[in-house]
């Protein structure tokens, strides 16, 4: 018992000074190791009678449960102390001023989202959002968009299965082809007047150099009792104008349809093509700018609204389109293409304010 009570002193005495986990280890190698202090000792039970073996051998067990516990708590110490001394010098001083060196940029699809809402906050315009993931009575149904209607079908809208195996409109779920659903969220749930634009993400099976999956879109909506034609093209004319930096513009609006406005136009704005450059003046070729329109009075009453006493319009603009026309970029594809050398070209200081809202407002 002595020789034990001698073995577990020195090793004691060891794990007290020790500092380094290289250390430690030896410690660990000249204890219980193969050939260690314990591990030797354990031999010595072959030569000792039934009795004494199995009290002695509980007194190495007790001895080599508390040695390795010790020397597990020493490891864990250390580490502590490593990593406490890590940190001290890797400290990082939060209220130092930025590196404005820093190779990072604002994307142009968030400085054009900005800059369309700041447009349109001085109009009196709240900003409104929805869910990616829509139902079909929401995305289509409420819209007034009949189920032959072609933007249902699969080669242009991107379903989602679901597991519940069920066959009604109600319970099929598509990416928002539009952020239309948002309008129909905000009419069933708000009493007119309701003035809101909503930019957010939508989705469609199309790429090419014009469009892709996954694109952008700020849709507008006015419900109030007096608001008429004349209102829409006034305040789209007035947004072009902000936008473009634009004292003047030629605009046209041509009849169009949609089902979800009644009457329903698209926006033309003049310009002029030098070779892949769009210049907006003068009428020497026209550009679609939006699509817009009168709230289509079947849209109202489905989402709750009096279409006898209440009216209003609505307008959609793609905000990857016109960051194309404002600033210049040639393919709608290099937007999500994570290309550093694009984002330098292209993108935009944390401090470049849009420049729309400096120019006084409405």
């Amino acid at each position: 018992m002595k020789e034990l009570e001698k073995i577990e002193k020195s090793i004691i005495e060891q794990l007290d000074v020790v500092e380094g986990l290289d250390a430690l280890e030896k410690i660990r190698v000249q204890a219980l190791g193969k050939k260690g202090l314990i591990t030797e000792t354990m031999r010595s039970l072959a030569k000792m009678e039934l009795e004494e073996r199995k009290l002695f051998g509980k007194q190495i067990n007790l001895l080599k449960l508390k040695i390795t516990n010790l020397i597990n708590e020493k490891r864990e110490l250390i580490n502590g102390f490593g990593l406490k001394t890590k940190l001290k010098s890797e400290f990082l001083d939060l209220s130092l001023p930025a590196d404005l060196e820093l190779d990072g940029a604002i994307h142009p699809i968030s400085q054009v989202i900005q800059e369309v809402s700041l447009i349109f906050g001085e109009m009196g315009f709240d900003i409104a959002d929805g869910p990616d993931i829509e139902d079909d009575w929401h995305n289509f149904t409420a819209l007034n968009i009949p189920p032959e209607h072609p933007a249902r079908q699969m080669h242009d809208t991107f379903y989602i299965e679901k597991r519940d195996n069920k066959k009604t409109s109600d319970s099929i779920d598509v990416l928002r082809t539009h952020t239309s659903p948002v309008q129909v969220r905000t009419m069933i749930s708000s009493i007119p007047p309701i003035n809101i634009i909503v930019p957010g993400r939508t989705y469609r099976s199309d790429s090419d150099q014009t469009h892709t999956p996954m694109f952008h879109q700020v849709e507008g909506l006015v419900i109030d009792e007096k608001s008429h034609m004349g209102h829409l093209k006034g305040c789209l004319v007035e947004f072009v104008k902000r936008f473009f930096n634009l004292d003047e513009v030629n605009y046209r609006f041509r009849p169009s349809y949609f089902p979800f406005t009644e009457p329903s136009a698209e926006m033309d704005i003049g310009c002029i093509r030098e070779g892949n450059k769009i210049v907006l003046k003068g009428d020497q070729d026209w550009l679609e700018i939006l699509g817009c329109g009168m709230v289509n009075p079947i849209v109202l009453e489905n989402c709750g609204v009096d279409s006898n006493k209440y009216q209003g319009f609505a307008f959609g603009v793609g905000i990857d389109r016109i960051a194309m026309l404002k600033y210049g970029m040639p393919d709608l594809r290099s937007f999500f293409e994570s290309d550093l050398r694009w984002l330098r070209h292209y993108g935009f200081s944390q401090f470049d304010f849009p420049p729309n809202a400096r120019k006084g407002s409405f």
